[in-house]
Order: C-alpha cells, then sequence, then structure tokens
C-alpha cells in the first residue's frame, strides 16, 4: 500500500481515504442497498469535499439505521429533529428532507424497474465507461434530469457524475494510478 500510485484527490495522510480509493472508489457495484447508501450520501455531500463525507459515514449509517431504505422512507417529524440535532451528520435541513424524499423517490424505482442499477443501465448501458478529466457528462445529465423530475434533490450532473464514479459505472482512476485499466 506504501508505494503505490494513487489518483491525485485521494489523501494519503487518511487510512480510511486510501482503503476507500483502493477497494471501493470505481469498482462496480449493482446492489441496491450500496447503489442507495452512496445515492444518499452523495446528496450529502454536494457542495461539501467527499472527505468529508467519508469521514463521517459510520455516523451516517448508525443515524440513517444501516441505509434501510424501508425504515428511512418511514422517517417522521421525529426522526428529522433527532437527524437534525446529531452533530456527528450534516445536519443540514434541506439535505435531511431531501434524503427522506429522494430515499422514496429511490423505492418507487426500484419497483418500477427491478433494481436501481436496472435503471441506471437504461441511461448508461452495462458497459464500464473509463474517462478522466470530466464532473458531468450525457449520462449523468440524463440521469439527473429524470432524478428531478421524479422529485429528487441534490442530484445535479456533476453530484450523479460523482455517484456513477463512485459505484464503478464510471472508472476514472488517473493514468498515472495503480488502478487505471484504460479504455
Amino acid at each position: 500500500m506504501e508505494n503505490k500510485v494513487r489518483c491525485r484527490w485521494c489523501n494519503l495522510n487518511n487510512p480510511k481515504y486510501i482503503e476507500y480509493h483502493d477497494h471501493e472508489w470505481g469498482q462496480l457495484r449493482t446492489d441496491d442497498k450500496y447503489l442507495y447508501e452512496m445515492l444518499i450520501l452523495e446528496c450529502f455531500q454536494a457542495g461539501l469535499s467527499w472527505e468529508c463525507i467519508l469521514n463521517k459515514r459510520e455516523s451516517f449509517r448508525l443515524a440513517y439505521d444501516d441505509f434501510e431504505l424501508d425504515t428511512v422512507c418511514a422517517y417522521d417529524e421525529e426522526k428529522i429533529s433527532a437527524l437534525l440535532e446529531n452533530k456527528d451528520i450534516i445536519r443540514n435541513k434541506l439535505k435531511i428532507h431531501a434524503s427522506i424524499t429522494n430515499s422514496r423517490v429511490f423505492r418507487e424505482i426500484v419497483k418500477e424497474q427491478g433494481s436501481f442499477y436496472n435503471y441506471l443501465c437504461a441511461f448508461a448501458g452495462d458497459e464500464i465507461l473509463y474517462e478522466t478529466g470530466k464532473t458531468t457528462n450525457a449520462v449523468s445529465d440524463a440521469i439527473s434530469k429524470d432524478l428531478k423530475r421524479r422529485g429528487m434533490k441534490f442530484v445535479g450532473s456533476t453530484t450523479i457524475y460523482a455517484y456513477l464514479q463512485a459505484i464503478g459505472m464510471i472508472d476514472s482512476h488517473e493514468k498515472n494510478c495503480y488502478l487505471y485499466k484504460g479504455e
């Protein structure tokens, strides 16, 4: 691990970030539980650094009942108040409310498409896209537009692009990174 060259964005002073870079980011994941957790976390990341979210990930898991979709969809005002008072997560009222709305939309998409991965593939196909140096593309634009139409918030094209990178539908490891696979 010590002598490997990684993407420039990976903070080598943060073991969580190294672990995330080496074993998670850019690796294709298709299970709904993971896709759901990452979507909620990416929405909280909007306007912040991913490292900030990553450092709070375990706290988010605790606060959000291990991202059990039906549980989060049933959150009421009492639970929202508890989240707003939880100093271990991002306490942005708009993002907390959006996380519940987005969860309900996510559940509807899963019912409609069979899985969230099926939904994503309807836009992106089932081939991994290899590209670096971008923050949006036509796929992230289309998914963002559709999710907004369905009522999701904090799902702009840049957020969706970062999400697609995180879940491995877009592989953006830099050319000098030991995980670079190229085109």
